[in-house]
C-alpha cells in the first residue's frame, strides 16, 4: 500500500465551500469543522483524530485553501482518511510493504565508485545503520552496486512487528515514509525522531543530488525535489503531533 499513490485528483476541481474552519473536542478525541459541521472521509465516516496537534495539521490544511480545494497538496488529511478507513482492516499487509521495502533498503546499497559519492553515503548512512542495531536490533548486510543482497530474516521479522506495535495513525504515517524515502531505515528514523523529515529526504536523495552537481537540474526536476521534501516535512509534523 502506496499511501503516496492512488489519489486522484476529481476532473474538476470543488470550490472552497466552507468559511471558518475549527477543532473541537469529542469524546476521546478531536475533531475538525467546517463552518460547524463534522469533517468526514470521503466514505463518510467521522474523521476523529487521536491529539489536538494532528487535528489543527489537518485543519491548517483545510485553512489554507483559497478559491478551490486542492486536495492533492493535503497530505496529513490523506494520512487521517487512510488511518481511519483503511489502516484498521490492513495492519498485516501495510507492515509485511514495510518489510519488504527493509529487504532491499536503500541505505544498504553503497556506490562502488565515484569514490567521492561512495564517501558520502558512508558519512550519512553508516551513522543510521549503526543506531538502528543499537536502539532498534535491525542489523542490515551493506553491499556494493545494484545487485540484490538478502538481509537477515530476524532483521526483517523485527521490523514487522515495529510496524505492528504502532497505531493506525503512526502506521499510516511510516508506510507514507518508506514510500516517499525508498527505505524502511529512514521512515523508522523519522518516526524515532533521529532526525528531521527533510533530513531524511536529503539522505534518500544523495546519489541524486550528486549526479545534478555534476549535470545540472532542470526545473521540472526542482519542482518535485520541492515538493517530495515538503511532504517530508509534513510527515516529521504528523510523527511529532502524534507523539511518536
Amino acid at each position: 500500500m502506496d499511501l503516496r499513490k492512488g489519489f486522484h485528483e476529481p476532473a474538476e476541481k470543488p470550490r472552497r465551500f466552507y468559511k471558518a474552519v475549527t477543532v473541537i473536542e469529542a469524546g476521546d478525541g478531536w475533531q475538525v469543522q467546517l463552518d460547524g459541521r463534522n469533517l468526514r472521509t470521503p466514505k463518510a465516516s467521522l474523521m476523529v483524530l487521536p491529539t489536538p496537534a494532528v487535528a489543527d495539521q489537518v485543519a491548517a490544511e483545510w485553512a489554507a485553501q483559497t478559491d478551490v480545494v486542492e486536495m492533492a497538496t493535503m497530505h496529513a488529511t490523506r494520512l487521517a482518511n487512510t488511518a481511519i478507513e483503511t489502516i484498521g482492516g490492513s495492519r498485516d499487509g501495510v507492515a509485511d510493504q514495510v518489510a519488504q521495502y527493509a529487504g532491499a533498503d536503500l541505505l544498504c546499497y553503497f556506490a562502488d565508485d565515484p569514490a567521492a559519492l561512495l564517501a558520502r553515503q558512508e558519512e550519512a548512512w553508516l551513522p543510521i545503520l549503526a543506531r538502528a542495531e543499537a536502539e532498534e536490533g535491525l542489523r542490515f548486510e551493506r553491499c556494493t552496486g545494484i545487485v540484490h543482497k538478502a538481509q537477515p530474516g530476524e532483521t526483517l521479522t523485527k521490523v514487522r512487528e515495529i510496524a505492528l506495535s504502532l497505531d493506525d495513525f503512526q502506521l499510516a504515517g511510516l508506510a507514507f515514509g518508506v514510500a516517499l524515502f525508498g527505505s524502511a531505515l529512514l521512515a523508522v528514523g523519522l518516526l524515532r525522531g533521529w532526525m528531521s523529515g527533510e533530513a531524511a529526504f536529503d539522505v534518500s536523495r544523495l546519489d541524486d543530488a550528486f549526479q545534478e552537481e555534476k549535470w545540472g537540474v532542470d526545473a521540472e526536476a526542482a519542482e518535485r525535489t520541492a515538493r517530495l521534501r515538503g511532504e517530508a516535512a509534513m510527515l516529521d509534523r504528523w510523527f511529532r503531533n502524534l507523539g511518536a
